[in-house]
């Protein structure tokens, strides 16, 4: 049975190799490709593939808001993170996010390919680098525990951040989201309210500490 393949990543390099390679397999079909997080996620509702091979640190909506945003309307994909990203926090994000699939960039194009088939047998893949450090991160927690404050941001306080992170004025992040400049300015007071930070360099910092941003 084919596998119908999606592929979102922000380095056409990166995607066009992906694809090469998955076109030697004839059980992997890619069915589109996008290079931000908001295309992938308009995509992925028209295309409907069966997993979406996902970039984390993507431009206008970060592979973890999109992720959520795919399940939440499609919860048949199967999304594989794929990420230079080896951080815990951020491993943890996007398997909250709902991806049940985890690999780094550096990792084997093979291991790849074994991680798609076994995400279609309906089990989780986690490459072995990213196994440790999930371990690794679970047993910190248990003897430290943290309070996240990401974690206390709607889904749409969250888009609002990467954009104001990524340099973008009130008008552009209205636009983008169909909201009010005046609905924007709120979310962003909201968000330095509940994160502790009054000006966009601080929060630009936070966006690129918790991977909603690579800028």
């Amino acid at each position: 049975m084919t596998m119908r393949v999606f592929l979102a990543d922000d380095h056409e390099i990166m995607r066009e190799g992906i694809c090469a390679l998955l076109r030697k397999h004839p059980e992997m079909e890619v069915i589109g490709q996008a290079a931000d997080g908001r295309s992938a996620v308009d995509m992925v509702k028209q295309l409907q593939p069966d997993v979406v091979v996902m970039d984390i640190g993507m431009p206008n909506l970060n592979g973890i808001e999109a992720t959520q945003q795919m399940v939440a309307e499609n919860p048949h994909i199967k999304v594989m993170a794929l990420s230079t990203h080896s951080d815990g926090s951020v491993v943890a994000k996007m398997i909250k996010a709902g991806a049940t699939g985890y690999m780094l960039k550096e990792s084997a194009f093979s291991e790849l390919l074994d991680g798609l088939r076994t995400m279609a047998e309906g089990k989780t893949y986690l490459c072995s680098k990213i196994s440790k450090v999930v371990f690794a991160d679970y047993i910190n927690l248990l003897t430290n525990p943290r309070n996240e404050a990401i974690d206390g941001l709607t889904g749409r306080e969250r888009e609002v951040l990467q954009l104001v992170a990524e340099g973008h004025t009130t008008r552009d992040i209205a636009e983008a989201l169909r909201l009010s400049p005046k609905t924007v300015d709120s979310h962003r007071e909201h968000i330095m309210e509940k994160l502790g930070i009054r000006n966009v360099a601080g929060l630009t910092k936070y966006a690129i500490r918790e991977g909603l941003t690579t800028i």
